[in-house]
């Protein structure tokens, strides 16, 4: 049967038309005895060990809770929320970092008929008050002392009701919050005095999948962030349709990675983005265990000793640990020429049609040497990498699948609870997103896109538009910010441009707001030209400018690790400070090399005529990428505005530098 057929008639006990907190509790009954979240000991003072309800991990190490277990942590928490005010539709917010508890204080607050909303952690004090004032949040669940701190600086001015720590804090500084504090062990142990299964159930009987499940705050690049009514139909749709395209049908061949019962995944990007959380729901649903990484810093740690077959990530993590296999191997330069060897097979053997004896003999080498041991130090069991959050590079996605893993595109918006498209295991189209889920409605607006995206294009180009029982309704209290996301006739407006091909297949082109415009009138979309770069050795950052400006041009964060490498290797003393480091014409050299072999793969007015060198990664951390891990363009020009202004003949190159280096403008 064909697959699309046999997604369209698959139906089986996940797939339904209930709340996610009764999905969690259906799959409990189910699983009771399936591990469902894996915790790391040691980096964390929770209450919820100190308190005896769960057992310590050993420090550095995994332990598990089962689904039995986790269900009543949840039930109870759900009570202890309601014996704290909570009541019907009162919002509550979490201000964590992904971990165990998250979960269990998402799935009790909904379990407790309140909405969940988000607060990311990097957020400053004024936007914690924005986002804990907007949506009216009556209470707020906050990580650590740290971000207690935080809070404290704006409480005053919230009229909280209550604040529970997940992990146990000091005194003062739980005296700084006017507001009642008390740890997530103590709202359990309220719980379980006043526990009543019955009243649970009636909790859960009486939430319908139309009821506000929870409000997703944008991470955004710019103005306040915006609150996304996602229902419980919305969540629940979305995990429907990827269940129909993931789940375990009977017509996949074993061999193929499925989503399923008894498999285990890894979680590491933000609970307080919709990617994270979709597949969070998702997991809880299907009765897959959950190992939450120590951080996106640890996951190469982590991934060892969870041995997860799933992860969802984000293109740039994908870089990151790419990159790290190509610096470890460049610890001797005999295993740095070896896995350069491999990767230039595996893309060849990638790209071959018909692959003959030698370059098979070649690639079973490279398997042995290279890629085999780069599997085991993802853990060995690694079945599918989930991409989503940003537009993959083909390249990168290629040297995955050479190396024997398979990463799976897919597309969507918090907006859209966050999937439209996806691409089937059973087809997957390397440098595309994939065709839409089950039940989503797509068509392009045409009217929106310059003849050079047209002509670019493989296959109709046009802005997305999208209908389907997963889309958002509307804004918090944004009735212009909705109306303008809705054409008219009811479709919501992605703002990406995107490509459409003969299958229904969809590419990503780009932002339809990143998209340069040249003074000539020529129409540049930045993030494919941002991606040639997303395997270079060179370029660890990069970001093209040129908004009615002559020519294409970019800023550039170097791979600093691999120009050490180099410099090291041809005799060249660097010095030590980065910025002048991204001062020293030699650097420019290297960069240009790279930017050159780009660019003979680009059309004329694509090209970056000139580029600058900026001396320190762009991060969340220092406000330069969202949360999930996207640029904030605007800050990173805004940044580097000297350095652009040089570009462009507005300001003088500084002293004592070439044509290409970096002044210090930051």
């Amino acid at each position: 049967m064909d697959w699309r057929q046999a997604e369209l008639e698959y139906t089986d006990e996940v797939i339904g038309e209930t709340t996610i907190p009764r999905a969690f509790f259906d799959a409990v009954e189910r699983h009771g005895d399936i591990d469902c979240q894996l915790y790391k000991g040691g980096i964390y003072d929770r209450s919820l060990v100190s308190a005896g309800i769960v057992p310590a991990a050993p420090d550095g190490e995994y332990a598990p809770l089962s689904y039995e277990r986790v269900g009543e942590i949840v039930a109870r928490l759900a009570a202890g929320f309601r014996d704290l005010g909570v009541e019907a539709d009162d919002r509550v917010s979490i201000y964590a970092d992904t971990r165990m508890e998250w979960a269990h204080a998402d799935m009790a607050i909904q379990t407790a008929e309140a909405v969940a909303t988000t607060v990311y952690t990097e957020s400053s004090p004024e936007q914690v008050q924005y986002l804990l004032e907007d949506p009216g949040s009556m209470g707020v669940v906050v990580e650590n002392a740290d971000l207690l701190g935080t809070l404290a600086e704006v409480e005053d001015r919230l009229g909280l009701g209550f604040v529970v720590t997940l992990d146990d804090v000091p005194d003062e500084v739980a005296e700084s919050i006017t507001a009642d504090v008390c740890t997530l062990a103590e709202v359990y142990q309220r719980g379980a005095e006043e526990f009543d299964r019955e009243q649970v159930e009636r909790w859960l009987d009486r939430r319908d999948w139309t009821d506000l499940s929870s409000l997703v705050y944008t991470s955004g690049t710019t103005g306040d962030p915006k609150g996304v009514m996602l229902q419980h139909k919305h969540w629940r749709t979305l995990l429907n349709a990827v269940r129909k395209r993931l789940g375990p049908r009977p017509d996949k061949p074993d061999d193929m990675p499925t989503f399923e019962a008894g498999k285990t995944s890894l979680a590491f990007l933000p609970l307080a983005h919709a990617f994270e959380r979709s597949g969070h729901f998702q997991s809880l649903a299907s009765g897959i265990t959950i190992g939450y990484a120590e951080s996106p810093d640890t996951v190469g740690d982590d991934i060892a000793k969870v041995k997860p077959q799933i992860a969802n990530s984000v293109p740039r993590v994908y870089e990151r640990i790419y990159n790290g296999m190509r610096e470890e191997a460049s610890d001797s330069a005999v295993s740095k020429r070896i896995f350069e060897w491999a990767v230039e097979t595996g893309q060849a053997y990638d790209d071959a049609e018909s692959p003959g004896v030698g370059l098979r003999a070649k690639m079973q080498l490279a398997d042995k040497l290279v890629f085999s041991k780069v599997r085991e130090a993802l853990g060995g069991n690694i079945e599918l990498f989930v991409s989503g959050g940003g537009s993959l590079s083909t390249d990168l996605a290629k040297l995955y699948r050479a190396m024997g893993i398979t990463i799976i595109e897919g597309y969507g918006l918090t907006e859209t609870a966050p999937g439209l498209v996806f691409n089937p295991p059973e087809e997957i189209k390397i440098g595309t997103m994939g065709p839409p889920l089950h039940g989503v409605q797509l068509k392009l607006d045409r009217g929106v896109v310059s003849p050079e995206q047209e002509e670019a294009a493989d296959g109709e180009v046009g802005e997305l538009l999208a209908k389907g029982p997963n889309v958002f309704e509307g804004y918090w209290n944004k009735p212009e910010k909705t109306e303008a996301a809705f054409t008219a006739t009811g479709w919501f407006r992605t703002g990406d441009i995107v490509a459409r091909d003969e299958d229904d297949y969809y590419s990503f082109v780009d932002r339809r707001k990143n998209l340069i415009v040249l003074d000539t009138g020529k129409n540049v979309a930045p993030e494919p030209i941002e991606d040639e770069f997303a395997t270079s050795a060179r370029i660890d950052q990069i970001m093209l400018v040129g908004d009615d400006e002559k020519f294409i041009a970019a800023v550039i964060v170097p791979n600093f690790e691999q120009l050490r490498d180099w410099a090291d290797e041809a005799g060249i003393d660097l010095p030590d400070d980065p910025a002048a480091v991204a001062n020293d014409e030699r650097v420019r050299e290297w960069v240009s090399e790279e930017v050159e072999a780009v660019n003979e793969r680009l059309g004329r007015h694509e090209r970056i005529k000139e580029f600058r060198l900026a001396p320190e990664e762009w991060t969340a951390d220092n406000d330069a990428l969202t949360p999930s891990l996207k640029k904030k363009r605007r800050v990173i020009r805004s940044r580097h505005q000297g350095l652009i202004d040089e570009i462009y003949g507005r300001a003088e190159p500084a002293a004592e530098t070439g044509p290409g280096a970096a002044a210090d403008d930051d």
